[in-house]
C-alpha cells in the first residue's frame, strides 16, 4: 500500500516542476527538466536508502529473504520507474530504448518484491550502483540544457562533465561488473535453488548485462562528445 503515496509524491514533483519551477523554460525542455527533477528527488534518496537496507540486514545475501525495510525500498524505486516511464509515454512515446529500459528495470524489481520475495539484496545493490551517479548527472543534463542561455550553467556543465564521466566510468565499467560477476558465479552454481527460478535470475542476468553494455557504450559516446568540445574550444582559444 505504500507504493500509492511513493507515486502521488512523484507525480506532485513533476507536476509543480512542469507547472512552477520550469514554466518560462523553452516547453521543448520543460517535461524532460521535470524528469529530471524527479530523478534526483529518487536517485541520491534511494542510494541512502538502499545502504541503510541493505547493511541492516544480518542475513543479507543474494539468497536472503527480502526484509520490510528492503521491500520500502523496492517499493519507493517502483513508484519512481512507474512515474517516469508515464513521462516517457506522454511526451517521447517515440524513445523506445528508453521504455524498454524502464519496463527492463520494473520487471527485475518487481519480481522481485512480489514474485519471489527473495534477492532483494543484489537487486538492491544494483539499483545504489545506478542511482549513485543520479545527482550529478541530473545537475549535468539541466545545466546542458541552458547552458547556451546561461553562463552560470555553461560553468556547471564545463564543471561537472569530466567528474561526472569518470564516476560514472569507474561505477558502470567497473563497480557494476564485478558484482554481477559474482551475482552470477552465485545462481550459477546453485546458491539460490528452490528460492530463486532459474528464469528469473536468468532474466535479471540478460536484463542487467545489456544496461551495463548500453551504458558503457553511452558514457563512451559522451567523452567523444566532451573531448571534441574541449578540442574545439582549445582551437578556437590559439586561433
Amino acid at each position: 500500500m505504500i507504493l500509492l503515496p511513493f507515486f502521488i509524491m512523484f507525480l506532485s514533483i513533476y507536476l509543480f516542476s512542469y507547472f512552477i519551477i520550469f514554466r518560462n523554460w523553452n516547453p521543448n525542455l520543460r517535461s524532460e527538466s521535470s524528469s529530471c527533477l524527479i530523478s534526483l528527488f529518487h536517485g541520491t534518496p534511494a542510494v541512502i536508502l538502499g545502504c541503510a537496507a541493505v547493511f541492516s540486514d544480518p542475513n543479507c545475501g543474494f539468497d536472503a529473504a527480502n526484509t520490510v525495510f528492503q521491500k520500502l525500498v523496492l517499493d519507493f524505486s517502483t513508484a519512481y520507474f512507474l512515474m517516469d516511464l508515464l513521462h516517457y509515454l506522454v511526451f517521447f512515446p517515440g524513445d523506445v530504448l528508453f521504455i524498454a529500459h524502464h519496463l527492463a528495470t520494473l520487471f527485475v524489481i518487481v519480481t522481485c518484491r512480489h514474485a519471489v520475495s527473495h534477492g532483494a539484496f543484489a537487486v538492491i545493490v544494483l539499483l545504489v550502483l545506478a542511482e549513485v551517479t543520479s545527482a550529478c548527472q541530473n545537475a549535468l543534463t539541466l545545466a546542458a540544457a541552458r547552458r547556451m542561455e546561461d553562463r552560470f550553467a555553461a560553468k556547471v556543465y564545463d564543471a561537472l562533465s569530466v567528474p561526472f564521466c569518470a564516476l560514472y566510468s569507474i561505477v558502470r565499467g567497473f563497480v557494476g561488473p564485478y558484482f554481477m560477476y559474482r551475482m552470477i558465479v552465485f545462481y550459477v552454481r546453485g546458491g539460490a535453488d528452490g528460492l530463486v527460478p532459474r528464469w528469473i535470475w536468468v532474466s535479471w542476468v540478460v536484463v542487467v548485462v545489456i544496461a551495463i553494455g548500453v551504458s558503457i557504450m553511452w558514457i563512451t559516446n559522451l567523452w567523444l562528445q566532451l573531448y571534441r568540445e574541449r578540442t574545439r574550444k582549445l582551437e578556437e582559444k590559439i586561433r
